[in-house]
């Protein structure tokens, strides 16, 4: 078989597995009328395939071709239970936090329990804060020094500059939710060692499920790479929407990464446009 016919096999292949994996072009943005958060269905996730918030990557649990590609998929397609079920079962079956039906009753578990090391040295555990009905989701790395002091995500520098990113995209820092992987900050925030996240990733689980927003974002390849399951540089995780249990997640870049490297606001920038035009999308709310 010559070289030529041998690609054109590999490419058949590959499309008949995947279908075509092309990138979709830019266009303007949904609007409508918001829809109330007590009515809101995974499945009421908008289409706009002109659009790059509908560039959607499924998560990196999903299978794939033969060269490790994945198809491109709509959040929630082909599974019948919700989101938030699918989340929710990535929870070890022994878990306590099953039977926990409020956030209240979780960040008591987590105040009140150890379960690493750095449960035990932290000042505070830092649980999450905002809106309990959500429907945009930030999710960092580790508490640092300010966050261990407080008890609360975000309340530094990098805090602050969050707090101005969500504001140039029309968001108060009250109407999200925010929250870490590990509710407990690493010594020298260095980054979270594998058997830390094992133990304290079903704790942000249980937090999704209970607060079902629609959009997640990802500050810092830390976060992107622990709920996405994958080993990939920010830049290859940016610039599209991946697909974690049937909600769409975007990563961009740390606001402490920003504050180091301020050549990278410009395209932290582009991600969060991006993010504020698919919430438009789901939410139905105005431009």
């Amino acid at each position: 078989m010559s070289l030529l016919e041998e690609l054109k096999t590999i490419i058949e292949h590959e499309q008949s597995l995947a279908g075509p994996l092309v990138p979709l072009p830019h266009s303007g943005k949904g609007d409508g009328e918001r829809t109330p958060a007590s009515d809101r269905k995974p499945s009421e996730m908008a289409r706009n395939t002109s659009s790059p918030a509908s560039r959607i990557a499924p998560s990196g649990n999903a299978g794939g071709d033969l060269f490790g590609h994945r198809p491109v998929s709509e959040p929630g397609a082909g599974n019948s239970r919700s989101a938030y079920a699918r989340i929710h079962a990535l929870i070890p079956t022994e878990s306590p936090l099953h039977e926990m039906n409020t956030l209240e009753e979780v960040e008591a578990f987590v105040r009140d329990n150890v379960l690493i090391p750095l449960d035990k040295t932290r000042k505070n555990p830092v649980f999450g804060t905002g809106n309990p009905n959500a429907d945009l989701m930030v999710i960092g790395e580790a508490p640092g020094a300010d966050e261990d002091a407080q008890g609360e995500p975000f309340v530094g520098r990098a805090g602050m500059l969050l707090n101005k990113i969500l504001s140039a995209i029309r968001f108060a820092r009250e109407e999200v939710y925010i929250a870490n992987i590990l509710k407990s900050r690493p010594p020298n925030n260095r980054d979270p060692l594998a058997g830390e996240v094992k133990a304290h990733a079903p704790i942000l689980y249980k937090q999704i499920a209970l607060i079902q927003p629609k959009i997640l974002l990802c500050v810092g390849k830390t976060a992107a790479t622990t709920l996405l399951d994958r080993q990939d540089s920010l830049k290859a995780m940016r610039q599209i929407f991946h697909d974690f249990h049937g909600l769409p997640l975007l990563v961009t870049y740390h606001p402490a990464a920003l504050l180091r490297n301020p050549g990278w606001k410009r395209p932290a920038w582009e991600d969060v446009q991006m993010l504020r035009e698919r919430y438009d999308q789901l939410t139905g709310s105005a431009a």
